[in-house]
């Protein structure tokens, strides 16, 4: 007998269940069918390796050949076809990137993302960049501008394209937002340097920092405990701030404000050098190069090989990172030299308070007198609310930018405004010839010639050649301070007195300069790269030298190199700050009462190297307990502003902990009664920083390790911000290295993940001057800035484990591992 009830005595609720669940499990049928459809669809977004297209502008046949991991060879007879070819390839691969870049220039971000980026674009409308960038257009050599006009074509014919039936023709972020981009422009590529030179020449910031301790009343021995400028670089002492001016404290501390999105180009370091054959295996020169940059998805660079038609029947080749949005290499190498370039960290940004007339607010004070503010309105349409009308006021010194930046306002007195002078802000800026590709340059000196036309940012370029040249320049157009003017750029200045007027710019035959000096060795690490008799003080805020010390130990001092050497120092992990400072913190705290778990902690830093490995504890301890000893030590001092200039506070803490001279008594808790050792507040700082950890990553130390809370961090804009789906747009992977390595991983201690890497180093390269197909290169993500291609994150874990690919040049080569491949071809006559 069958255990199957008749269909009449099944309960009431399952006859119901029945249909719904059959309506259920078609509708779930429906839904996957739509999403699988959707994504089938969206595939379709992704750029093609192989491909056919007619492009007007295209004057011969240019043939594009799809290496390992997508990296292009193009092919071209003539140079402008060859940007052609790469503005084509940059928007097939990195539109959406290319399109955040000149918006982020132009001040229109709020056009896409609403409200939450009008504070970026009010600053930047108020500088007006875009403008410039238009006014500089006009002003190129006829070959630049045919250059930059190439590759506007080359975009322009992608975004343009005809598209086959189911074919997405954008990329899945311009649908998500429902944006059409605009056809490009060459102001577009010339805005996306300017962004890059305004966040790379960054003094801005510290003369602000400087005020923003003035307005709290500290003295300017006291600030200059914060800010430390070596003394044998021999700054001149700092005037008090609050006798230039009038400052009132403000209410609060305003911070630094940021755009709602971050660009892919930000803030950052680098390191280079080059070794003469007299220090390397070969007899050949050896250069390295690394900019540490904003992490992003995808990153900053793009790489490329150019092979372009020289002479009868021969290619040119240019190999290296391209910057998405220009039709330039800013890293890479030719036939007979390479180069790579570190920030030169020069103060080229002075803030001027300007007085207003009281009895007229359309005027400010000039040593000659009351003069008209200089007076423009801007609309800036904001998505999804009413348009905002921005008033542009300026002065003979730049535009007023204390309504929009930093809080400046609320520490001014009244009657008194902040302008900017930079000299980014000019219309004859021909940075972008220096840039460009002229196959006449063979040796390192043409390519040091080459550069004169650059206004910024102001970079030190190593270069060397074949034949066992090298030599380092930093190019870029330097203000000069009067003798007489003490500040000499490190805080905001009396717009009123001409003692702070720039006397002009420092000739380009008298910037710093070396060629083929007898130490056979050159190396930048964003700190001082000129000695004391240079005549032009470039900044007193150069970077600390703890990186320096270290290329100076693994490189110079070192016996003969090569690649694996190079390499090897490139990828170094050993912080010569922690080295230094975890010692002292160690014994400073012995000194106060501990906890049992404390002092095995204590016990394993007074062991460690000062390695800042992915694999073990300590660099994570060491970290986590600095983020606590800054804010115990500082917060009762600077309140809110405690927070700034945190890389320079390391530097502080060595001095008080070593016993140097300091104004104030740092480590004294203020909101107490008692006087506190520094040993007790370290104490209380580590506990601190045990229990944090405890709570973000398991109460087993011995489990805990550098790299995964110092994962690299490339954030995707802006959809790596959306919950749950956020993460598939993000590309992270354990990073080594630290704020003081050569393979350096900054963390912003202040953030919610105070761990994390977000600028490190973006793109690695070695040049090897005895055989140039054997460089080596790598970038942090992929090729593609498609989310759904396979090669979005296809380098990243090759570069956390310090992995690097070649590229060769020969047609040999190339066609042994060739993946696709595109003819570009010109219309029919």
């Amino acid at each position: 007998m069958s255990g199957t009830l008749p269909a009449r005595s099944l309960p009431r609720w399952s006859q119901i269940a029945r249909p719904v669940a059959r309506w259920a499990a078609l509708g779930l049928v429906l839904v996957i069918a739509v999403l699988s459809g959707s994504i089938l669809l969206l595939h379709q977004s992704i750029a093609p390796l192989s491909g056919v297209m007619t492009v007007a502008g295209v004057h011969r046949p240019v043939e594009v050949m799809m290496g390992q991991d997508a990296v292009p060879h193009i092919f071209a007879e003539r140079r402008d076809d060859a940007y052609l070819a790469l503005g084509l390839l940059h928007a097939q691969n990195r539109l959406w990137q290319m399109e955040l870049l000149r918006r982020a220039g132009q001040g229109r971000l709020s056009e896409v993302f609403g409200i939450a980026t009008l504070d970026h674009d009010k600053f930047i409308r108020t500088l007006g960049l875009h403008e410039f960038a238009r006014r500089a257009v006009e002003r190129l050599s006829p070959g630049a501008r045919a250059a930059l006009d190439a590759y506007a074509k080359g975009v322009n014919a992608w975004i343009l394209r005809d598209v086959r039936r189911l074919e997405v023709r954008l990329p899945l972020e311009f649908l998500l937002l429902w944006h059409e981009p605009e056809p490009w422009q060459p102001a577009d590529s010339i805005v996306i340097l300017k962004m890059m030179s305004l966040q790379l020449g960054r003094n801005l910031d510290k003369e602000i920092d400087r005020l923003t301790f003035a307005a709290l009343g500290l003295s300017p021995a006291e600030i200059e405990d914060l800010l430390p400028t070596v003394s044998q670089w021999g700054a001149p002492p700092l005037p008090d701030i609050r006798s230039l001016y009038p400052l009132r404290k403000p209410a609060t501390f305003a911070p630094r404000p940021r755009a709602g999105l971050e660009t892919s180009i930000a803030q950052g370091a680098s390191n280079n050098w080059v070794v003469a054959g007299a220090l390397t295996k070969s007899g050949k020169p050896l250069l390295a190069g690394d900019p540490h940059l904003r992490l992003s998805a995808p990153s900053t660079w793009y790489l490329v090989h150019l092979a372009i038609g020289h002479e009868e029947g021969k290619f040119a080749n240019l190999v290296g990172a391209s910057l998405p949005g220009t039709p330039l290499l800013p890293l890479g190498r030719g036939d007979t030299f390479a180069w790579a370039l570190t920030n030169t960290e020069t103060d080229v940004q002075d803030l001027y308070v300007e007085k207003l007339n009281p009895a007229d607010p359309r005027q400010y004070l000039t040593p000659d007198g009351w003069r008209d503010l200089g007076h423009e309105t801007t609309i800036i349409r904001v998505r999804g609310t009413v348009d905002v009308t921005l008033d542009r006021l300026s002065t003979r010194h730049g535009p007023i930018i204390s309504s929009v930046y930093r809080g400046l306002d609320s520490m001014l007195a009244p009657g008194h405004v902040v302008a900017l002078q930079w000299v980014g802000l000019t219309d004859d800026d021909a940075t972008v010839e220096a840039a460009l590709f002229d196959a006449d340059i063979r040796t390192a000196h043409d390519a040091l010639e080459r550069v004169r036309p650059t206004v910024g940012p102001m970079q030190s370029m190593v270069v060397a050649d074949t034949a066992g040249a090298i030599g380092l320049i930093a190019a870029g157009r330097m203000p000069i301070r009067g003798a007489d003017n003490a500040v000499s750029g490190r805080a905001p200045v009396p717009g009123w007195d001409a003692i702070y007027d720039w006397k002009g710019f420092v000739p380009f035959d008298s910037l710093p300069r070396v060629e083929n000096p007898t130490s056979n060795a050159i190396g930048t690490t964003n700190t001082r790269m000129v000695d004391a008799n240079f005549p032009h003080p470039l900044t007193w805020d150069w970077g600390p030298t703890f990186r320096q010390q270290r290329y100076d130990e693994l490189v110079p001092m070192r016996g003969r190199h090569d690649l694996a050497s190079m390499r090897a120092a490139q990828l170094d992990v050993v912080s010569p700050a922690a080295r230094r400072l975890a010692p002292l913190m160690v014994s400073a705290t012995r000194t106060a009462q501990l906890s049992r778990r404390a002092v095995v902690e204590l016990d394993a830093l007074a062991g460690w190297d000062g390695g800042m490995r992915a694999n073990i504890r300590e660099p994570l301890i060491f970290t986590a307990w600095l983020r606590h000893a800054f804010d115990l030590v500082w917060r009762d001092d600077l309140a809110h502003a405690a927070s700034l200039s945190l890389d320079e506070r390391t530097v502080t803490m060595i001095d008080l902990l070593e016993g140097r001279p300091m104004a104030r008594d740092w480590c004294d808790d203020r909101t107490t009664l008692a006087v506190e050792a520094c040993g007790q507040i370290l104490a209380r700082a580590l506990d601190q920083a045990l229990l944090d950890l405890d709570q973000r990553f398991g109460p087993n130390s011995r489990t805990w390790q550098w790299g995964s809370a110092h994962y690299a961090d490339g954030a995707h804009e802006p959809l790596g911000r959306l919950p749950i789906i956020g993460n598939f747009f993000n590309i992270r992977v354990p990073s080594d290295g630290g704020l003081f390595t050569l393979n350096r991983g900054k963390s912003y201690l202040g953030s919610s993940e105070p761990y994390a890497s977000r600028d490190a180093t973006t793109f690695r390269a070695v040049y090897d001057l005895s055989d140039l197909d054997a460089s080596l290169f790598i970038q942090s993500t992929g090729q593609s800035g498609n989310p759904l291609s396979s090669h979005y994150r296809s380098f990243a874990e090759r570069w956390s484990k310090g992995a690097y690919i070649t590229i060769p040049t020969g047609r040999a080569a190339i066609l042994g591992q060739l993946t696709g491949k595109w003819h570009l071809l010109p219309p029919r006559a």
